[in-house]
């Protein structure tokens, strides 16, 4: 899944990808998944033969797309795939198409936009509390009292779990967050207190951190139109 435009989430049972604009969502066979997108957005969707597939990761995964690949996808998801006027590609020229994207998309590294989904009773009580109010800045002992575990053990939850620390996961749900509210039109400063954080500055460090631009480039890049 391409997003050229806007913003997609991808939910599957690893946990949810966050697809923003001229990045693809790889979901491999075997992985039931829903997707939804955010703003306005422009949803292209390639499927990989088998040969090309086992190339590619065995676990859901984000990517950002490089210039070549962007091409690529356009083309192989664009008016000459379906209309017949356009004049089409024959079937060989999309195989070597689809063959130098699966080169390509390895090449870039995968991009930490996969949140993971809790299995312990304990952390879905506390992700259920910050996914509906990602704003929400009470302490993990607060919400340790709130979901029948000290704060020691769900740090280690968070760390055997899911891989991170409580609190580089509460960033990535507040920049998950971000990114749809950017997508539907929200200034940087409105965003950043809707997300829990104080001041703008310290959302854009956050957000550049994770997405690699700021919000302000990020935003700028949702209003171009696509090709």
């Amino acid at each position: 899944m391409y997003a050229a435009r806007g913003v997609l989430s991808v939910h599957t049972e690893r946990g949810t990808s966050i697809v923003p604009a001229n990045r693809v969502g790889w979901v491999p066979a075997g992985f039931a998944h829903y997707h939804r997108a955010h703003g306005d957005t422009d949803m292209r969707i390639l499927f990989l033969p088998a040969s090309l597939a086992r190339l590619m990761p065995g676990h859901p995964a984000v990517f950002l797309v490089s210039d070549l690949a962007r091409e690529i996808l356009l083309t192989l998801t664009g008016p000459r795939n379906y209309d017949r006027a356009a004049g089409g590609y024959d079937r060989a020229a999309r195989a070597r198409l689809r063959r130098v994207l699966v080169d390509e998309l390895p090449e870039a590294q995968e991009q930490p936009l996969q949140l993971p989904e809790p299995r312990d009773d304990r952390l879905r009580a506390v992700a259920r509390i910050l996914y509906e109010m990602p704003a929400d800045n009470t302490s993990l002992a607060e919400l340790g009292r709130r979901a029948g575990a000290s704060a020691r053990t769900l740090s280690r939850l968070f760390q055997g779990e899911l891989g991170m620390t409580f609190y580089q996961w509460r960033t990535q749900v507040r920049v998950y967050h971000a990114l749809v509210l950017l997508a539907d039109g929200h200034d940087t400063t409105r965003v950043a207190h809707a997300c829990g954080w104080a001041n703008p500055s310290g959302f854009i460090a956050a957000f550049t951190d994770v997405i690699g631009t700021t919000p302000g480039r990020y935003r700028a890049g949702l209003r171009r139109r696509t090709p």
